[in-house]
């Protein structure tokens, strides 16, 4: 294997950013050697190697200028350069605009919080003068952001909530992702919402929101992340809205039964990232289903703000919606938001998937010690998945409706459709094309012991304890080789298949 490393300094003039694009096969470790420097809000320490990989694209930005030094390596011949495929300093941020949202919604949790104690609101709270016009009643922040495919939602989700958590005021927001190509802090498919208690770290496309305990050594402080998790199963929403609008509404219920038990907790607020899906018009049919989507987000976790990333067309359609009754504030675009493609995506997939199961180490770059991801010391970031033999009978596994959901429009005049969306369908492993070899599984949390009764769909309901993945079935003798980042028994639970797969 050969090797190239190079070293580079940047010096940053106060509100200027360094963008970066690696390519595959390469790490880069940022050392902030002068000054203050942020990635996507969470502050970098002086003096510590910060490490990137797995194709990480990101931004390093400065409010009063810094000095960086980067280093890089590649494990393989590149013919005529040795640095990342991009990178370049950009003046032109939005940052002084999410900043002022920050403050905004800093005044919002104040007053919240004020109110809860019966407290009289401070003084600073009732100034608005250079911020945004957002929603100062005595409401904690509950925002929604949409916008159109690389528009950045994710990386503004992090800024807002990183922010929020370095306040200084023990703020611990609720970070929802309800979009499946994401995955959030599980696997592709799945939705998730996460208590954050401390700054989101970026390191790596494999975990985008960070790591979390159900997936990484706890030995990480930032891996006390404990999500509560969903599984769609599914990248496209319009595959089956009807459970998207369930799984959506279940987060928010769980949610508001938490901010129901910590009512001074809840006055952090949430902050919902969302799938570009939402954003975009596609015909009556979609765009029904997208207004429902949107709709069930506002109602389950009482959204008060929404933000719209860049998009003029859907900033008019949300103000005539929702202007009369919400905070509809349009945002500028970074542009440094990169445009990512297919193909991109579903390696990206793959390092969440491979992640998941085996944890993650960016190789550090000759002569850089102490490298760190995320911040944190390298401990103990290898994970020992377990690979067993189970009997066809030990995991009952359903797939929710049919594997090809026709729209009903498709459907021949008068007929009836025969399993609906939300329909579990009982999954036999020994059957030709039962479609679960090389497929990732949800295993859900047990049936809940204090109902009397079963109800056909109560499996949509139930929450995701892990995921797994079928790599050899054996249909004469009837068991299946299961691979799990965990070795707990299988026997007797319940699982759900979609459509992604995954192959080591």
């Amino acid at each position: 294997m050969h090797e190239e490393h190079s070293f580079k300094e940047w010096v940053l003039h106060a509100e200027t950013e360094y963008r970066f694009e690696l390519d595959a096969a390469t790490s880069l470790a940022i050392t902030l050697t002068r000054g203050r420097a942020e990635i996507f809000g969470a502050e970098l320490v002086e003096g510590k190697p910060y490490l990137f990989g797995s194709e990480c694209k990101a931004a390093v930005f400065t409010w009063v200028g810094c000095t960086i030094e980067m280093s890089f390596q590649f494990y393989f011949k590149l013919p005529s350069r040795c640095q990342p495929s991009t990178e370049y300093v950009s003046d032109e941020t939005p940052m002084s605009a999410y900043g002022n949202l920050h403050i905004a919604f800093e005044q919002m949790r104040v007053k919240a919080l004020a109110k809860l104690h019966g407290s009289p609101v401070p003084e600073s709270a009732h100034s608005t003068q250079s911020k945004p016009q957002a929603d100062f009643s005595a409401e904690p922040p509950r925002v929604l952001i949409l916008g159109p495919e690389n528009s950045g939602k994710t990386s503004i989700s992090k800024v807002l909530v990183n922010y929020a958590v370095r306040a200084g005021q023990g703020w611990s927001p609720i970070l929802a992702n309800v979009d499946p190509i994401e995955g959030g802090w599980a696997c592709p498919g799945a939705l998730s919402a996460a208590a954050v208690h401390g700054p989101i770290s970026t390191c790596s496309p494999a975990n985008p929101l960070g790591s979390a305990a159900t997936s990484a050594p706890t030995t990480l402080s930032s891996n006390a992340i404990l999500p509560l998790v969903y599984w769609y199963g599914h990248a496209e929403t319009k595959r089956n809205p009807s459970l998207m609008e369930r799984l959506i509404r279940n987060l928010g219920v769980n949610v508001q039964d938490k901010f129901d038990q910590d009512p001074e907790g809840s006055t952090a607020g949430i902050i919902i990232d969302t799938p570009s899906s939402f954003a975009a018009s596609l015909g009556p049919g979609v765009n029904d289903h997208r207004q429902k989507l949107i709709r069930a987000c506002i109602d389950a976790f009482r959204i008060n703000t929404i933000l719209i990333v860049g998009h003029e067309k859907l900033n008019v359609e949300m103000q005539r919606s929702y202007g009369s009754t919400l905070t509809v504030l349009k945002i500028p675009k970074s542009g440094g938001v990169v445009e990512l493609d297919h193909s991109y995506r579903e390696r990206v997939h793959k390092y969440q998937m491979h992640t998941y199961m085996y944890g993650e180490v960016i190789p550090s770059p000759s002569g850089i010690r102490g490298g760190t991801q995320g911040g944190e010391t390298l401990t103990d970031l290898i994970l020992a998945p377990s690979s067993n033999v189970i009997n066809f009978s030990d995991l009952t596994i359903y797939r929710i409706g049919a594997e090809t959901m026709a729209p009903s429009s498709a459907l021949p005049i008068g007929a009836a459709r025969v399993v609906s969306e939300m329909q579990p369908v009982l999954v036999d492993p020994a059957q030709p094309g039962s479609g679960l070899l090389n497929a990732v599984l949800a295993v859900l949390a047990p049936y809940h012991p204090d109902e009397n009764e079963r109800y056909d769909e109560e499996l949509l309901d139930l929450t995701v304890i892990g995921f797994i993945v079928i790599t050899n079935l054996d249909i004469p003798h009837k068991k299946m080789t299961v691979l799990s980042p965990t070795q707990g028994s299988l026997v007797g639970k319940t699982a759900i298949v979609g459509s992604y797969e995954w192959q080591d």
